[in-house]
């Protein structure tokens, strides 16, 4: 029997938020019963070593909406919320943190507006970050603006992955070739018509932070990497100014020659090798990083393996050893790349282990 479509869909990926888990069911599931259609939650549990997992089976029980997704170990961020947006049902897909740092109440107002203006995107866009730290509004500020600079102008200010995302939008993001899209900036790409929903962003209900300052690193490095060859273009202009700045060290080089104080200038020779060696491996740096994106690429691996999905076997999401099951399908995961994406279902290569459209799945995933 075919489950009807909802109207929505919420996808939430979530690693190690037991502490969380009940506040954030308790606010959405009051937000979501007052639009008075049908909806469904899509928890994605990334991986969780807490006891994530068990706490959603538990609200579960007495919440028929909310829909397990358990990924086979931790992917990332990105990879998880992938996996849910490609797998959810709804009209419309809004994806959200567990943290409240994003309040589920905004999302009645982003349905609204897309209903009433036509959009296919709404993002949620924070107009107030006092509850951060400095240094985090600085680095936030600081990653925005370049992505601005090297993306355009279509990439929102202040927003994250608190968005809406229409059916039409959905399917589009399903189509794109790329294994690791960094949503924050594939999806303004995209071009659909968009509108913004402000609100103030508020602490983190409980627990802690799951984006320390290594991830927040990779994240942007992964971002100017994926989508901009800014840094090739650089790479090549520095050595153009290598190229330069050894010209002018040839001749002064000659001058002293002929004024007969070669001696003496050692230290110019000292500092045009050192110059050129950082030049140099700068350049092979940043060449890695694109190398290695080719070489992720030509791999093929999923980044995410789905072990269980509640609305194909109701039962396997409920119990951690269920997905190692003789139905199951294990597949390596792809690598774990800096909570950005790849799939199955377009861009996260991913491999549903879970269900009986897995075979399809996997046969995507290797295309």
């Amino acid at each position: 029997m075919t489950r009807p479509e909802p109207a929505l869909s919420v996808v939430v990926p979530m690693f190690d938020e037991e502490s969380v888990l009940p506040l954030f069911a308790r606010r959405m599931r009051a937000v979501l019963d007052g639009l008075g259609e049908a909806y469904e939650v899509v928890a994605v549990d990334d991986g969780s070593t807490d006891g994530t997992g068990a706490a959603l089976a538990a609200l579960r029980a007495g919440w028929p909406q909310l829909r397990v997704l358990r990924l086979r170990r931790n992917s990332g961020h990105q990879a998880a919320l992938v996996a849910g947006v490609l797998r959810a049902r709804g009209r419309y897909v809004v994806s959200i943190d567990a943290d409240l740092q994003d309040p589920p109440e905004a999302i009645v107002e982003m349905l609204r507006l897309a209903r009433a203006d036509d959009l296919d995107i709404v993002y949620g866009v924070r107009v107030d970050r006092r509850t951060d730290s400095a240094f985090k509004r600085w680095t936030a500020a600081g990653y925005y603006r370049l992505m601005r600079r090297l993306v355009g102008k279509q990439v929102p200010a202040q927003a994250g992955d608190f968005r809406l995302l229409s059916r039409a939008a959905v399917e589009a993001l399903r189509e794109l070739p790329e294994r690791s899209p960094v949503l924050r900036l594939v999806v303004p790409w995209l071009g659909f018509p968009s509108g913004e929903v402000a609100y103030q962003r508020d602490e983190r209900a409980a627990g802690r932070t799951k984006y320390p300052l290594s991830r927040m690193a990779g994240l942007a490095a992964e971002s100017v990497t994926s989508f901009s060859a800014a840094p090739l273009r650089f790479a090549t202009w520095l050595g153009l100014a290598g190229v330069a700045v050894c010209g002018v060290l040839v001749v002064v080089a000659v001058v002293a020659w002929l004024a007969g104080s070669t001696v003496s200038g050692w230290p110019s020779l000292y500092v045009a090798v050192l110059f050129l060696g950082a030049v140099q491996l700068l350049c092979l740096g940043l060449l890695g990083e694109y190398v290695a994106r080719i070489y992720t690429a030509v791999q093929g691996r999923p980044a995410y393996f789905v072990a269980a999905d509640s609305a194909h076997s109701p039962d396997s999401a409920h119990s951690p050893d269920s997905a190692d099951s003789p139905d199951s399908t294990d597949i390596a995961d792809g690598p774990d790349s800096p909570d950005i994406a790849d799939g199955a279902d377009g861009p996260a290569a991913g491999v549903d282990a879970a269900g009986p459209t897995g075979a399809g799945e996997l046969a995507d995933s290797l295309r």
